[in-house]
């Protein structure tokens, strides 16, 4: 009878998460069965989820249109870099922040992940890009990896500072007995435990790569052939016979998810438990 009550008592629960998971993946659906559609039908059919007639071949042009490969190849390239660059800037300032001893350390992290709250959006891209132009980056991906790594993702290291709270500091201790410095330990005794975390920021920081648009656009004006696949994604809406090509844009999209999805599927055990393993500690 307990069990019994203790079923219904989660009916509730699951209706409520039902809900949400399709609010939360019918933009993907209708993405998906959208690029299907002809252009005129997207344009004039409205709401309707079903195309009346499957056209298979907007894959066939978007594909031929856009140069998939090299636009796959740039943005596996940036996004290789961009989730290295934040694995180590990330767990280091983390590491920092949670196991530093300095004065004025609890003030400056508290600082740090205060900026969680600012958004600064667009306003930041005109200077990301005249300091790059600095550099002569202006032009390359390169100056979009530098400006992600080196930006620091506030979050990331909040959900890694949360992480390394759940190691105990005995380990530190144990190894400055056997001669271990800060960095050592670091590097030798606490980024070895860090696996699901590593996971967790690096499908974080690869999702944010992957999805990036507007300064990898800006940054590849000058050089299309450099530029990622989203961007080349986006392109495909101006290489149709109408004013907007929505039906290629859409095809390119569905394909452009596929990577995304496959990373997801292989690191989502260990996405979870680094994202809940601070939870209760930290």
């Amino acid at each position: 009878m307990k069990n019994y009550a203790k079923k219904i008592s989660k009916i509730p629960a699951l209706i409520f998460l039902s809900i949400v998971f399709i609010i939360s993946i019918f933009p993907i659906i209708y993405i998906i069965l959208a690029s299907f559609k002809s252009n005129a039908e997207i344009l004039t059919s409205g709401a309707n989820l079903l195309p009346e007639k499957f056209i298979t071949d907007n894959y066939v042009k978007a594909w031929t249109l856009a140069n998939f490969k090299l636009y796959t190849w740039n943005s596996i390239y940036m996004a290789f870099f961009i989730v290295i660059g934040s694995i180590f800037t990330s767990t280091t300032i983390a590491y920092v922040l949670q196991r530093g001893k300095f004065v004025g350390s609890k003030f400056i992290g508290g600082l740090f992940l205060s900026t969680m709250f600012i958004s600064l959006g667009t306003s930041s891209l005109f200077p990301q890009l005249q300091v790059a132009k600095l550099f002569g980056l202006h032009t390359s991906l390169w100056g979009v990896i530098i400006i992600r790594v080196l930006g620091i993702n506030v979050t990331q290291v909040f959900i890694a500072k949360g992480y390394m709270s759940t190691i105990s500091k005995e380990i530190d201790e144990a190894a400055k007995i056997d001669g271990c410095g800060f960095i050592r330990i670091y590097w030798n005794i606490i980024f070895p435990l860090l696996k699901p975390l590593i996971a967790t920021i690096g499908l974080l920081s690869f999702r944010a790569a992957w999805n990036d648009y507007m300064l990898p656009m800006v940054f590849t004006l000058a050089k299309p052939d450099r530029a990622p696949l989203v961007v080349g994604v986006v392109n495909l809406r101006n290489s149709g016979e109408a004013a907007s090509a929505w039906n290629l844009m859409l095809a390119g999209t569905s394909i452009a998810i596929v990577p995304m999805l496959t990373v997801y599927l292989f690191l989502n055990r260990y996405f979870i438990e680094g994202l809940t393993s601070g939870a209760v500690k930290g």
